[in-house]
Order: structure tokens, then C-alpha cells, then sequence
């Protein structure tokens, strides 16, 4: 469970936020300090599962064939087979809007190479190369999870931004959210916490809260 200091930036952050007619989503903006991200070693890179969902739709393409591709149909927003992909290969502009659209690709280890070949100078540079489905892994399931899965990626800088659920969602479970993130990045960061300049939390259009 998250403290109540978090839990209170984000109900503020919520509450303080203009009516809008539409639901916005609710987003951290984390800056860190003391690290060198010319060197890709000390750069964010990571997907997070949210354990109480992104309250968002998230868009998942899975590039499978035979059994697979007939499950993945039941929970992906779209199955594309090798001919599929090897059109998108063809065409960079169909390719740049999918990548556009998409959150997460999956794909079966089988045709990792494929996908290198025919997508990799697009999804490569957007970080959207495909999570690859090993034989005994359950494609409904690695969907599933993916749906409630952030990506976590600075780059080269030190103030980056990540999805941590929506407005309707309750603050406390927005606040787990939050707290499985910092948690994760502490662990991950080579000086944990002290790696940390600032978080604040805020909604798409509203005003920003710290939280750390």
C-alpha cells in the first residue's frame, strides 16, 4: 500500500484539475539528478505492470500464425501473420501509423528475425520492438498482462513522463501504482533513491503535485 503522502498529491492533483469533457489520464513526471545518460548502461528502460491497471485503453498487436494467432484473437486488438508483415515491410508509411497507434507489439520468437528485418529501422527507434512469445508462454495471458503494463523509458534525459491510470480512477489505487514505480526505479537506479531529484504527479491538463 502506498503512504498517505501520495495518495494526497494525487486526490489534489485530481480535485484541483479543470472540468474537462473528456476523462484525462493521470501521469508522473520523474527528474533524476547525479547520473550520466550519454551512457546508455545508466538510462530508464523498463516495462512495468500497474497492479491496479492504467484505467486507459491500451492497443496491443500480436504477430503470431496457427494456434496462436486464433487465441490471440480473443484479447489483442489485432493479429497480423507473416504476409501481413511482410506488406508492412513494403510500405513505411503503414508501418510508421501502426507503430504510431500501438503501445505494445508481441510476437512469436519464430518471427523475431522477420520483424527485425522487415520493422526494425521503425519500431527500433520508437522502442516499440515486439515482446517476443516463447513457445510455452500463454499468449492470453502476456496480453492480458501488457494491458496493464507502463514503459518506463528516459532516455537521454533526465526528466521523463509515464502513464500511472486515469481520473476516474480512485486516488489510492493511483497511488499504488505510483508506489510500485518508484519502487522499482529506486532498485534499478545505480544510487537508489539518491538518484531521485523530484516526482510530481498530475493530470493530462491540470496543475502538478510532488510526490517525492
Amino acid at each position: 500500500m502506498a503512504n498517505q503522502e501520495i495518495e494526497d498529491a494525487v486526490s489534489r492533483a485530481i480535485e484541483e484539475a479543470p472540468p474537462r469533457n473528456f476523462t484525462e489520464s493521470v501521469d508522473i513526471a520523474i527528474n533524476l539528478r547525479d547520473l550520466d545518460l550519454n551512457d546508455p548502461n545508466n538510462r530508464v528502460d523498463e516495462g512495468i505492470v500497474l497492479p491496479r491497471g492504467t484505467g486507459q485503453e491500451t492497443r496491443i498487436v500480436v504477430f503470431a500464425e496457427g494456434e496462436t494467432a486464433l487465441r490471440a484473437e480473443e484479447v489483442a486488438d489485432s493479429v497480423l501473420d507473416s504476409d501481413a508483415l511482410s506488406e508492412l515491410g513494403e510500405d513505411t508509411d503503414a508501418a510508421k501509423d501502426l507503430a504510431g497507434e500501438t503501445d505494445f507489439f508481441v510476437a512469436e520468437a519464430s518471427m523475431m528475425q522477420d520483424i527485425g528485418r522487415f520493422l526494425g529501422t521503425v519500431l527500433g527507434p520508437r522502442g516499440k520492438m515486439p515482446t517476443p512469445l516463447q513457445p510455452d508462454d500463454d499468449v492470453v495471458e502476456v496480453v492480458n498482462r501488457m494491458k496493464s503494463t507502463v514503459q518506463l523509458r528516459s532516455g537521454e534525459r533526465r526528466t521523463f513522463h509515464t502513464l500511472v491510470g486515469s481520473a476516474t480512477m480512485e486516488p489510492e489505487d493511483i497511488a499504488d501504482n505510483i508506489d510500485v514505480i518508484i519502487r522499482r526505479l529506486e532498485a534499478s537506479l545505480e544510487k537508489g533513491p539518491l538518484n531521485i531529484d523530484s516526482i510530481y504527479v498530475k493530470t493530462t491538463m491540470g496543475p502538478t503535485m510532488e510526490v517525492a
